[in-house]
């Protein structure tokens, strides 16, 4: 099913439409909905409609076959190609700068003002980006385990985004569980990625080189995927542009595991109920 459909809202929003009230309100114009062919019909009677006369919206499909130099993908392959290809797959209709972020997480509105103002100072013909980062102790559940983007700065710029796939509380502080048995651990201010990333357009023809390359690595294996987080990584350690480091106080929401539910429902009840959204979106 779309779990970009749940309603948590008070007044039956969907943690899509929080990004989108946000972006609205922070100066984007347009929205791009990245979405499989087969749920076009339902997503425009269901999404779509809702933002009509507040934002252009436009959509952009991600598909198993949409692969650069007609390379064509292996017999048994089931699913897309991850993050990367669903960005890759937007390359025709966005020709300025943009945010990415994943549909079914709730930012804050900090996030996209300071997106918004970072784009807005990309100089035309280069090739731009910014990640927009949270503190670890706002991202965490109750409930188990997550998986967070550790990142690591410099000067203000984004030097490496390392997964780690087993974070909880322990304490003061924040413990991984590593893949060899042994534990790190991190302070709870300690940035990390939630996806929520800025480029210019110049992003589109480095992304075709990247995925051509992985595809030609990896494309024969059937679960492999092409993520935009390690896009970025390879573009800064290459040199071809350095990435401005962004941070939000705000507290991500999102639902990791069915337990979380209650709590971004009444997370979401409280701003409300604070005067930061109103009771209803749209």
């Amino acid at each position: 099913g779309l779990k970009q459909l749940t309603p948590f809202g008070p007044g039956g929003e969907t943690l899509m439409d929080y990004s989108v009230y946000d972006a609205v309100r922070a100066g984007f114009d347009r929205i791009v909905f990245v979405i499989r062919r087969d749920f076009e019909a339902i997503f425009r009677e269901q999404v779509g409609s809702r933002y009509a006369g507040k934002i252009e919206i436009d959509y952009a499909f991600q598909s198993l076959d949409d692969l650069p130099g007609g390379r064509k993908p292996p017999e048994n392959r089931e699913k897309p190609w991850g993050t990367g290809q669903a960005v890759f797959a937007a390359r025709n209709v966005i020709d300025g700068p943009f945010a990415v972020i994943n549909a079914d997480d709730f930012y804050g509105a900090e996030s996209f003002r300071k997106l918004a103002a970072e784009l807005r100072s990309f100089k035309a013909g280069e090739l731009g980006m910014c990640l927009c980062g949270y503190r670890l102790e706002n991202t965490l559940s109750e409930y188990g385990t997550v998986s967070r983007g550790i990142c690591e700065t410099e000067a203000g710029f984004l030097t490496c985004v390392t997964e780690h796939t087993k974070l909880s509380r322990e304490g003061n502080q924040v413990k991984s569980e590593l893949e060899d048995g042994k534990t790190a651990y991190f302070p709870p201010e300690q940035p990390v990625s939630m996806n929520c990333w800025g480029f210019s357009p110049e992003l589109f023809d480095e992304l075709e080189k990247m995925f051509a390359r992985f595809l030609d690595e990896r494309g024969l294996e059937l679960k492999s995927e092409f993520y935009i987080p390690f896009a970025a990584d390879e573009l800064i350690k290459t040199g071809k542009t350095k990435c401005r480091m962004l941070t939000s106080e705000d507290r991500w929401f999102g639902v990791t595991y069915q337990d979380d539910r209650p709590t971004v429902v009444q997370g979401l009840a409280d701003l409300a109920a604070s005067g930061k959204y109103p009771q209803k979106l749209f």
